[in-house]
C-alpha cells in the first residue's frame, strides 16, 4: 500500500527531473512570467550568454510594476527612468517571441491577478516569476514561487530550475469566519501569531473549514501573503470552486483535454494520514478584522486592540505611536485598495457595498487602483467606478501603482495610510509613509470615518 503523500509532495514529485547534491532537485517549470521591472534584465541576460528562450509559449510579460495607473497613461511615468524600462522589456520580449500584455493591452493587470483570470497558471503546474507574491497563484493548486533574474534566465533557457526541497507545513484554519472578517485578516492573525518567521523554509498548505468555504480570489489573497510568513509559497488543494473557477478561461483546455485535466487535478489533494514537518491550527470564527500597527506584517493586531506594551522602540518611532494605544480612532491621510492582494472584481464588489451612498472623510485622499484592465472594465460595467468616484475616491488603471515605492508617485512623506496592499515596511509606500495594512473593507470604513475603523460598524448602503 501507497504511504500517504502530501499536495506538495505530489506536484514535486511530477516535476522532479534529478535529485541533486544538498537536498536539492532539478525542477521542471510549465510557466514563468516576467515584467517590466526586471524583464528586460533577464532577457538581456540570456541574450548576452549566447542562450535563448527554449520554449516562448511558455514565457509570458506583463507591464505592472512601473506602469502609471493615472488615466490616460501612456509609456511616460513618474519614476525617474521608468519609461526605459517599459520600451526596453516590450522589445526584448517582442524579440524573443513572448506572449506581451502591454500598456495598453486589454489583458494588462498585475501579473498576480492576470495569470489566473487567463487560466494560464492551471492546478498541478510550477509557476515561477520575479516576484515574492507569485505564491498568490497556489491558490489553484499550482506550485508557484517567486525567483531572481538570474534564475529566471535559467528557467527560460532549459525550462529548468535547481531548487532546495522545502520543508512542509499545514495551516488549518477550523471554524466559520464571522461577519466583516476575511482572508486578508485570516492570514495577518497567522502571521502575527507566528511571527514573519514562522513559514520560512515551508511550503505551506492552507487547509480546513474556513479555507475551503472561500471562493478563488479569497483563496489568492490567503496564498498571497504566504510570502509575508517567509514561505517558499502556499498552496491550497483545487476542487469543484477551482474547476468551476477555471472553466472556458482562455488558456484552460477545452473539450477532451479539459475531462482529462479535471480527472488528474481531483488527485492533488493530500492523502488522509500525510505527515507534514509543522502543522498549526486556528479558530477562525474567534477572528477579528485585523490592522498592522508597525513596519512588518507580524506587527498586527485585531482592530479592537492596541500597540503591544513589548513593541519595540524602531517601529513605533517610524510608525509615530506609542504601547498600549489604540488603533481604532487613529486619523488617517490616505486610504488605498489596490495591489495583487486585494484588488480583484470581489474585493472592489465588497469595498463598494459599504461606500454606497457615503463619503469619504474631508482631507482623506482615497485611490481605487483595480488588479487589471479586465477586472476594471468588469467594475465599470457595474457601476463599482461610479460608487468609488462618487464617494471620492479618485478611480485609477491597472497596476502595481502605489503598493510599494520604486521613485515614482507616493502619498506625501509623513502620511498615515490604510491600504489592502500586502507589506508596511519602512517606506514601502514612500518616504516616510505609515501604512497599515488591512482588508478592503476596513479602508472603506477607515476612509468614511476619517480614522482607523471597524468595518463591522457599518452596514451596506446609506441606509443600512
Amino acid at each position: 500500500m501507497a504511504e500517504p503523500r502530501t499536495l506538495f509532495a505530489k506536484l514535486w514529485d511530477q516535476h522532479r527531473v534529478a535529485d541533486l547534491p544538498g537536498g536539492a532537485a532539478l525542477i521542471a517549470i510549465d510557466r514563468i512570467f516576467l515584467h517590466e521591472r526586471t524583464g528586460a534584465a533577464a532577457l538581456g541576460g540570456l541574450k548576452a550568454a549566447g542562450r535563448s528562450v527554449a520554449d516562448p509559449a511558455r514565457v509570458f510579460c506583463v507591464m505592472d510594476h512601473i506602469v502609471d495607473t493615472r488615466p490616460g497613461r501612456d509609456d511616460r511615468t513618474l519614476m525617474p527612468g521608468g519609461q526605459a524600462f517599459i520600451t526596453e522589456t516590450r522589445a526584448a520580449a517582442r524579440e524573443a517571441g513572448l506572449t506581451l500584455f502591454d500598456v495598453t493591452d486589454p489583458d494588462q493587470g498585475i501579473v498576480h491577478v492576470v495569470s489566473p483570470e487567463l487560466g494560464i497558471v492551471l492546478p498541478g503546474a510550477t509557476l515561477v516569476a520575479p516576484d515574492s507574491h507569485t505564491c498568490t497563484q497556489g491558490a489553484l493548486g499550482a506550485l508557484a514561487w517567486g525567483i531572481g533574474s538570474s534564475e529566471a534566465e535559467h528557467a527560460m533557457a532549459t525550462g529548468t530550475l535547481r531548487v532546495a526541497t522545502p520543508r512542509t507545513m499545514r495551516v488549518t484554519y477550523t471554524g466559520k469566519l464571522g461577519r466583516g472578517v476575511t482572508p486578508k485578516d485570516m492570514i495577518l492573525a497567522l502571521i502575527a501569531r507566528h511571527e514573519a518567521g514562522g513559514g520560512k523554509g515551508h511550503v505551506v498548505e492552507f487547509a480546513g473549514e474556513a479555507v475551503t468555504a472561500l471562493d478563488m480570489e479569497g483563496r489568492m489573497t490567503l496564498c498571497n501573503m504566504a510570502t509575508e510568513f517567509a514561505a517558499m509559497t502556499g498552496v491550497i488543494a483545487p476542487d469543484e470552486a477551482t474547476f468551476d473557477y477555471l472553466a472556458g478561461r482562455r488558456y484552460a483546455p477545452r473539450g477532451a483535454a479539459w475531462d482529462r485535466a479535471v480527472a488528474h487535478w481531483r488527485t492533488l489533494a493530500t492523502d488522509p494520514g500525510a505527515s507534514f514537518d509543522a502543522e498549526l491550527e486556528i479558530d477562525a470564527a474567534a477572528l477579528e478584522p485585523m490592522v498592522s500597527w508597525g513596519t512588518s506584517p507580524e506587527h498586527s493586531v485585531a482592530i479592537s486592540g492596541a500597540v503591544p506594551g513589548d513593541a519595540g522602540d524602531r517601529p513605533l518611532a517610524y510608525m509615530g505611536l506609542r504601547p498600549g494605544e489604540a488603533l481604532a480612532g487613529l486619523p488617517i491621510d490616505a486610504a488605498f485598495i489596490g495591489s495583487c492582494t486585494n484588488s480583484r472584481l470581489s474585493d472592489l464588489r465588497r469595498a463598494a457595498a459599504l461606500l454606497t451612498g457615503r463619503r469619504v472623510a474631508p482631507g482623506v485622499k482615497a485611490l481605487c487602483v483595480p488588479g487589471s484592465s479586465a477586472v476594471k472594465r468588469a467594475a465599470e460595467a457595474e457601476g463599482l467606478d461610479k460608487v468609488f468616484t462618487e464617494a471620492g475616491f479618485e478611480w485609477r488603471e491597472s497596476g502595481c501603482s502605489m503598493c510599494f515605492y520604486a521613485g515614482g508617485e507616493s502619498f506625501p512623506a509623513g502620511s498615515r495610510v490604510v491600504s489592502s496592499t500586502n507589506r508596511n515596511f519602512e517606506g514601502r509606500q514612500g518616504p516616510g509613509i505609515r501604512t497599515h495594512v488591512a482588508s478592503p473593507e476596513t479602508v472603506v470604513a477607515s476612509a468614511i470615518a476619517g480614522r482607523i475603523a471597524d468595518p463591522r460598524a457599518i452596514g451596506e448602503g446609506a441606509d443600512a
